[in-house]
């Protein structure tokens, strides 16, 4: 029992030191990224204390830490204190506690631990191993961050906050069900809730899910943009409409748990979205373990390729986020919420019957059509691939002013007569 516990909280300490210092020098990351999309100097002077080491910037964030630390802990005299303290811890606390269901790696070789230890299996790199309902714990947690944006704009009793709140819970709760939809599609085809044994799907058929189901990819990572908040679809910040946001009256410590409770989040995305549709750690003819392509024994150089493949993916997505954040402009809110509601629940939709009439018919159809045992598997990807272009097809046709660049024809009202007429 005491090996047990003791490789928990390893594991457990592992992963808040490697969460916390990642939602540090991201920030950094996307401060450099953000200055070179503009064409300006990002931070780059910050180094090591009482001396003139610069560092290329990288003490900006220790000292962004102390900043936050250093700083009064207001609090406003009019807000819910309860609440307006309970608020951000919430936030914060489902933000890290989704980690616990998703695996930073495949295994360790039983020989990681000492041997008195009495481990002779190998060791999964993950803070709740055989958790067979990973799937639906991950979107249980995180849909735990809706309470802590909604209290926080409640307890502060300020209309700014208010609306932010009330803003980021429709957004949140609207792009839910997308998101939902398009991890259902993958959960059908590899017959499993379990993150680890998706991943280990993907490398036994040597296709990841990106390309078996492209239209659920494009939902999911539309509906984890929106789930992370992060542009185009940050409106519980609109600054233009909102000043800050739900977290308008915070500041301090309280702040930065909402802040890093923002990063996690986007981590967590990016961590799914490799996961579920980019194969994990799985890397043809590098990741092998030596009783197949998704076995479980490994040597010490594959376990650490393995890692290094996984986070390699997350960070190339991570990277993507922040790209699309300074590249993009915001959406109106009604355009936000008619996305998910008229697009991207019907594509779920679409996506899901498709996997799941595959699942059902896939081999009688392979076999009329006469496809060998094998190709099963690319049959799924054209199939996918066809319902990716049918779906954009009839959306575009659908609303053909949203693919139109062109200036709109549009009448003008005469404020002088009343009468319309039209630009020449």
């Amino acid at each position: 029992m005491l090996p047990s516990i003791l490789e928990a909280l390893a594991k457990i300490a592992l992963l808040i030191g490697a969460l916390m210092t990642a939602a540090a020098y991201l920030v950094l990351v996307e401060r450099w990224i953000a200055a070179w999309i503009q064409d300006r100097l990002g931070p780059n002077r910050v180094g090591i204390p009482l001396t003139k080491i610069r560092l290329f910037g990288l003490g900006q964030p220790i000292a962004d830490g102390v900043k936050f630390l250093c700083k009064e802990e207001f609090t406003p005299r009019h807000v819910d204190k309860f609440l307006y303290f309970l608020a951000p811890v919430t936030m914060f606390a489902a933000a890290i506690v989704v980690f616990a269901a998703i695996p930073f790696g495949s295994v360790l070789p039983p020989d990681a631990l000492p041997a008195s230890w009495g481990l002779k299996q190998p060791i999964p790199l993950l803070a709740a191993p055989a958790l067979d309902v990973g799937a639906i714990y991950v979107f249980a947690v995180g849909g735990i961050a809706v309470y802590g944006v909604v209290l926080g704009g409640w307890a502060s009793n300020s209309k700014y906050s208010f609306f932010g709140g009330l803003r980021s819970g429709a957004q949140l709760i609207s792009y839910e069900l997308p998101l939902s939809l398009g991890i259902l599609g993958v959960v059908l085809a590899s017959g499993s809730l379990r993150l680890d044994v998706i991943i280990a799907q993907q490398a036994g058929s040597g296709l990841w899910n990106l390309f078996l189901q492209p239209l659920g990819f494009v939902v999911f990572c539309v509906a984890g943009f929106a789930e992370a908040a992060r542009l185009p679809f940050d409106l519980p910040e609109a600054e233009q409409e909102l000043v800050g946001g739900y977290h308008t009256e915070y500041s301090g410590i309280k702040l930065m748990m909402y802040l890093v409770a923002d990063f996690l989040h986007m981590i967590s995305a990016a961590f799914l979205i490799v996961i579920l549709f980019l194969g994990g750690w799985h890397l043809w003819g590098l990741t092998d373990g030596t009783n197949g392509p998704a076995g479980d024994l490994v040597t010490w150089p594959v376990a650490v390729l393995r890692v290094i493949v996984l986070l390699g993916k997350v960070m190339v997505v991570i990277l993507f986020f922040m790209l699309a954040r300074w590249s993009w402009p915001r959406f109106r809110f009604d355009q936000l919420m008619s996305l998910g509601w008229k697009l991207m629940i019907p594509l779920g939709i679409v996506n899901l019957v498709t996997v799941a009439v595959w699942a059902e018919y896939g081999d009688r159809i392979a076999s009329w059509l006469g496809l060998p045992t094998g190709w099963q598997g690319a049959g799924m990807a054209a199939v996918g691939g066809i319902a990716l272009l049918i779906c954009w097809l009839v959306a575009t046709l659908a609303d053909p002013a949203a693919a139109d660049n062109r200036p709109r024809r549009q009448p003008r009202h005469s404020m002088l007569d009343g009468e319309e007429s039209y630009p020449s």
